[in-house]
């Protein structure tokens, strides 16, 4: 084997643990607001309702209330089973890409930051899907933990009644596609074009301060531009209203029922948790990569 087929191998394996790493990390610390993103997003129900969540602290309140404090981890067994596969597919794939969008140029462009973050994204998406299907039924389940079925339950479930299509564990794949896509978009092409503008210092304090800012800043830009699509993804996935009839479907048609029903605001369903979840949730996958890739190098050089 060549010296830089050797180079390959090492790097793309330094950058899946770098990046497994992270989303292990992030998913552990920012679940609990994923969970009341998915909840929020997921109900059409009027503020008469007594089971309607008026905001994300009402929502954190009802359920401790009703289901036990535990229940803000519900659903966590698929993103911790797809989150580390999946971050590191992310990173590494976002590494590769980068060599075919530089379109000529000596060095990564933000153009060339923002196509392979797209592709990152679309890649992660068709992979992590299934997982975010029955992480999303589980979420939608308002029963006490304790009574709550297992993960691998509800796979049985989604798999026998439905099989592995469209209405199965490929629910909403475009609405997954388009949402991990256009974040990783804003998300990777804005950090990394930013990053290079970054003050010099040898304090790592600071170095780390200044990296956590532009990862936040970067998740929170992420979130803003890819919210309709994650709406459409949740309503796709979560129960339909009417049980037996599916509602929502396509990922254009479902933005366009949640817009003429209950208005373009509905469309941003969830930002708050959303933004609580994936600004400091950003912050934490990209410095939690950069420091482990460093350390992998620092420890395995050439």
């Amino acid at each position: 084997m060549s010296s830089d087929v050797k180079k390959f191998f090492k790097q793309a394996a330094m950058q899946v643990g770098a990046g497994g790493s992270a989303g292990f990390v992030e998913v552990c610390i920012m679940h609990p607001l994923d969970l009341v993103k998915t909840r929020l997003q997921m109900q059409a129900t009027k503020p008469g309702d007594p089971n309607h969540y008026r905001g994300v602290f009402d929502c954190i309140r009802k359920m401790q209330r009703t289901e036990g404090f535990f229940s803000l981890w519900k659903g966590i067994l698929p993103p911790i089973l797809a989150e580390t596969p999946k971050r590191a597919v992310k990173f590494l794939t976002f590494e590769q890409y980068k060599r075919f969008f530089l379109f000529g140029a000596p060095s990564p462009t933000p153009l060339t930051f923002s196509l392979a973050g797209l592709g990152a994204g679309v890649t992660e998406a068709i992979l992590v899907n299934p997982f975010e299907v029955v992480k999303v039924t589980l979420q939608a389940n308002r029963d006490k933990v304790q009574f709550t079925p297992s993960t691998w339950a509800v796979t049985k479930q989604i798999v026998k009644e439905h099989g592995f299509g469209s209405r199965g564990l490929n629910k909403g794949v475009t609405a997954t596609i388009g949402r991990n896509g256009l974040f990783n978009c804003v998300y990777f092409g804005f950090f990394h074009s930013v990053k290079v503008y970054l003050p010099k210092t040898q304090d790592p304090l600071h170095t780390f301060l200044w990296k956590a800012g532009v990862g936040f800043v970067s998740g929170v830009m992420g979130s803003v531009f890819n919210i309709p699509f994650d709406v459409a993804k949740s309503r796709i996935q979560g129960p339909q209203p009417v049980p037996g009839q599916v509602k929502y479907r396509g990922t254009l048609a479902t933005i366009a029922i949640v817009y003429r029903e209950e208005g373009f605001f509905a469309l941003y369903k969830g930002l708050v948790p959303k933004v609580m979840r994936l600004g400091p949730g950003g912050a934490i996958m990209l410095v939690v990569y950069d420091y482990v890739y460093d350390y992998l190098k620092e420890r395995f050089p050439d």
